[in-house]
């Protein structure tokens, strides 16, 4: 069923528009502070590093300088590993102007070990039915020739054979963050 739009009386006459094509475009610059350089330059060597807090231990992947939890910098860089779980995730199954993936595909919010902030991949490698929380990847990334400063130099995750992580080992990533006492909040789903 569908609504009935009612319209004022001056306007009784005139033909409903139902769409409107029109251009869009959204031109912006963004200027990388410290912390993001060097998050980016690494990126460009295939390394992914992240800062640690030095009050709260939470390690942020893009650093940011600062923690905004703690309000303090983070200067103790942290190399991280290629490898990481899928905390959740979004199938896509519908077309877009411009659209180079076939559909479907999966964007994924991934947590790499070490780190406590997930961040937002492909995934591919997999049928998207077989993506699920919990599920181990690894990154695969460009040739070397085409590295660059940018999250593209990696192509994508795909699963890496590992068996999936227990939720509490990635539950603060899903529900909340991780206190200052660095205990992990856990939700049991199953009991809602």
């Amino acid at each position: 069923m569908t609504a009935e739009i009612i319209l004022p009386e001056r306007l009784r006459d005139v033909e409903a528009v139902r769409s409107i094509r029109t251009p869009a475009e959204l031109n912006y610059q963004f200027t990388a502070g410290k912390a993001t350089t060097r998050f980016l330059n690494a990126v460009a060597e295939k390394r992914l590093v992240g800062q640690r807090c030095p009050v709260c231990t939470m390690v942020y992947v893009p650093p940011r300088g600062a923690c905004p939890t703690c309000g303090v910098p983070t200067a103790d860089e942290v190399e991280l590993p290629h490898v990481g779980t899928v905390t959740t995730f979004c199938v896509v199954n519908v077309q877009f102007y411009g659209q180079v993936m076939e559909l479907p595909y999966v964007g994924a919010l991934i947590v790499l070990d070490g780190s406590d902030i997930p961040i937002m991949h492909l995934i591919q490698e997999v049928a998207a039915s077989e993506v699920r929380m919990g599920m181990r990847v690894e990154a695969v990334w460009v040739p070397d020739d085409e590295l660059g400063p940018t999250l593209e130099s990696i192509r994508y995750f795909r699963p890496n054979g590992e068996p999936d992580a227990p939720l509490e080992s990635y539950a603060a990533n899903v529900v909340g963050s991780r206190s200052h006492e660095g205990q992990v909040p856990f939700v049991d789903w199953s009991a809602k």
